[in-house]
């Protein structure tokens, strides 16, 4: 599947009671379009993901960020940054100059004219750029020097406050910060991080191993120790306490690979084992406390899922996708239905009533009727 590792550890990657097309439709249209609703807002139309062609089919996209219905981010291979402005009837590519060697895993827009990118690769090869102008011009604002470290994805509390995170350097996760925007950062003192599983890390699979709610609310996902565990702080990334899920790990391909929170209560968590002559089992799990306690999806994905994201305006449906598919719940996360076969990697949701995908071969779509 293409997911980056190194030294054989995993953090190298890489409506309630609504049917399914009905709390899928409800992201279809403006609401004020959108004419007679269901519950949840939701109208019993059919979706479907419609393909936006990037015209780059040699990039793989794992790194998302949906701002609106017409306004998305992209991050991957070989230093590739587009931007669409238009619902992605046209792509811009907005890569940085001289980041043709990079392997851009997540990126954060604010709107259509502000966002930051992470690289991620060993020592100098993980970095972050920011750009204000639409990518017209980049600055580079990180570039770390450690050859033990790695980061994997990025997360923002607001415009200005957010995290970085990296596998485990003396025996913790590394965190790096940020109060300006991704215009400079800092790494955090590792007092408050508990140690690191022996083989545990970070899957940079879809830029959603480190999940942000409210000001200070952040979680991280782990995998390839003994337990795929979820990592909590209340004080954005100072001290942090540490769970199990039933998510299977105990290898390097598995664990759990993304996050998402619809609040600071409930969450759901997918994973697996991204190897596709691999079963995953209980590749999914929910929370209703935080992520202090995990219970297994009663009826999981059939197969490994990289990335996760909640419908908007929805307290019980989420979408999972992953190289074999998109799953819907529409529980909360305890049962979980495939209504595609394609293959995504990455998925986000917008407050305007919109979610896109993207993926291998420059795969990128958004939902519609």
């Amino acid at each position: 599947m293409g997911i980056t590792r190194r030294g054989g550890r995993p953090g190298r990657l890489v409506a309630a009671g609504v049917a399914c097309g009905a709390a899928l439709a409800a992201l279809t249209v403006p609401a004020a379009e959108a004419g007679p609703l269901g519950r949840d807002g939701a109208r019993a139309d059919g979706v479907h993901w419609a393909a936006k062609d990037t015209g780059t089919p040699q990039v793989r996209f794992r790194g998302l960020a949906a701002v609106d219905r017409r306004t998305a981010w992209l991050a991957g291979t070989g230093g590739t940054v587009l931007r669409t402005t238009d619902g992605g009837s046209t792509w811009r590519n907005v890569s940085p100059p001289g980041a043709a060697g990079l392997q851009f895993r997540d990126v954060q827009a604010f709107d259509a004219r502000r966002a930051v990118v992470l690289a991620i690769g060993e020592g100098e090869a993980s970095r972050t750029y920011r750009t204000d102008d639409g990518g017209k011009t980049w600055t580079e604002t990180f570039r770390n020097t450690d050859p033990k470290a790695f980061y994997d994805c990025l997360a923002f509390f607001d415009r200005r406050h957010g995290l970085a995170l990296g596998d485990p350097v003396d025996g913790r996760f590394r965190i790096l910060s940020t109060r300006d925007g991704g215009r400079s950062w800092q790494v955090l003192p590792p007092d408050g991080m508990p140690p690191a599983l022996d083989g545990e890390a970070g899957f940079a699979a879809s830029g959603q191993c480190l999940v942000t709610s409210g000001p200070k609310d952040v979680w991280l996902a782990t995998g390839g120790g003994a337990h795929a565990r979820v990592l909590h702080s209340a004080d954005r990334g100072l001290t942090w306490t540490a769970a199990s899920t039933p998510v299977p790990a105990g290898d390097p391909a598995r664990g759990v690979f993304a996050l998402a929170f619809r609040d600071r209560g409930h969450g759901i968590a997918v994973g697996g084992d991204y190897r596709p002559d691999r079963p995953s089992p209980r590749a999914a799990a929910v929370t209703a406390d935080g992520g202090r306690t995990w219970r297994p999806a009663t009826t999981p994905p059939p197969a490994y899922r990289s990335g996760a994201a909640w419908l908007p305006h929805s307290r019980t449906a989420a979408l999972a996708v992953g190289p074999t598919g998109t799953d819907l719940t529409t529980d909360g996360g305890r049962t979980w239905r495939t209504i595609d076969t394609g293959s995504y990697d990455t998925v986000a949701c917008t407050p305007d009533l919109s979610c896109w995908a993207a993926g291998e071969q420059g795969r990128v779509a958004r939902l519609e009727r």
